[in-house]
């Protein structure tokens, strides 16, 4: 790491729990190593609260929207992106024309799970975006949780993002294991979109309420289609998140820890509260 600074030119304190809330905070990482001398830039976006996290992501969705309307959104479900979600739904109450070009494709869904579930990402979707946003069929293509066939699936998923991508932002959380979309820690990851088996962790997720425990594989695109989106957007908040964000900044690039890998993508952006960077140290 060569060097950080926030936007407003002060250095990152010892502990980020100081100093730099409420800024934005450019890291500098180089794979020197390699003899390149390549520099990329993460901006770090810490927040006072998630509350004050899901606004200015929110404001950083409609200012990219509004750059490229007819941009490809990879949408992640879940407690992290919901409040963002609510932003973007009263910019479009505001601005509806500014929503009327973006296309959607939902990240990953339980499997065997049925699409009108309340725990299916599908109905989170419908509810927290689709419905919000306005969002056409045409316009949205999501995973079917009960397919005849997992690898005609898993292809018909690949072949549209083929066709129809690169991703524009890929909007993200990352489990308390590391895990981004169903990519679950392990020796190896597939590539493109893909049937996973859940870890322990996943199986027991607060999402699946009454399905906890009964769910044990999940449709997910790959950690290679994330990379490859132009842009990739990291929301990660609470105390419960610390452990997670203390290994991310570790900086070990690891399949055992996924989100690692978005070390490589050269234009993140990680929106986070000050809870979920309290063990940071620098």
């Amino acid at each position: 790491m060569k060097g950080i600074a926030n936007a407003n030119g002060c250095g990152l304190p010892a502990n980020l729990k100081g100093g730099c809330t409420g800024h934005v905070v450019t890291i500098m990482k180089s794979d020197d190593q390699a003899g390149l001398g390549n520099f990329f830039g993460i901006a770090l976006h810490i927040a006072e609260d998630y509350a004050s996290m899901s606004r200015a992501a929110a404001a950083w969705l409609g200012d990219a929207i509004h750059a490229r309307p007819d941009s490809l959104l990879c949408l992640a479900t879940g407690a992290s992106p919901t409040g963002a979600y609510a932003g973007l739904a009263e910019q479009c109450a505001a601005t509806p024309e500014l929503f009327k070009k973006v296309r959607y494709i939902k990240m990953d869904e339980w499997g065997d799970l049925p699409m009108e579930d309340q725990a299916s990402s599908e109905f989170y979707l419908r509810k927290h975006v689709l419905g919000p946003l306005r969002v056409d069929e045409q316009r949205y293509f999501a995973w079917n949780s009960r397919p005849l066939d997992q690898t005609a699936e898993c292809r018909r998923v690949a072949d549209w993002v083929q066709a129809n991508g690169p991703i524009s932002i890929a909007i993200i959380g990352m489990g308390l294991n590391g895990h981004v979309g169903f990519n679950e820690p392990s020796d190896a990851l597939p590539c493109g979109p893909h049937v996973a088996e859940l870890s322990p962790m996943s199986q027991q997720h607060s999402m699946l309420g009454a399905q906890k425990g009964k769910i044990h594989s999940g449709y997910t695109l790959g950690m290679d289609d994330i990379l490859r989106s132009h842009k990739v957007l990291l929301l990660v908040s609470g105390a419960s998140k610390a452990e997670p964000m203390r290994e991310l900044f570790s900086r070990r690039i690891t399949t055992r820890f996924p989100a690692s890998l978005l070390w490589l993508h050269p234009n993140l952006s990680i929106f986070c509260d000050k809870a979920s960077i309290s063990l940071i140290q620098h």
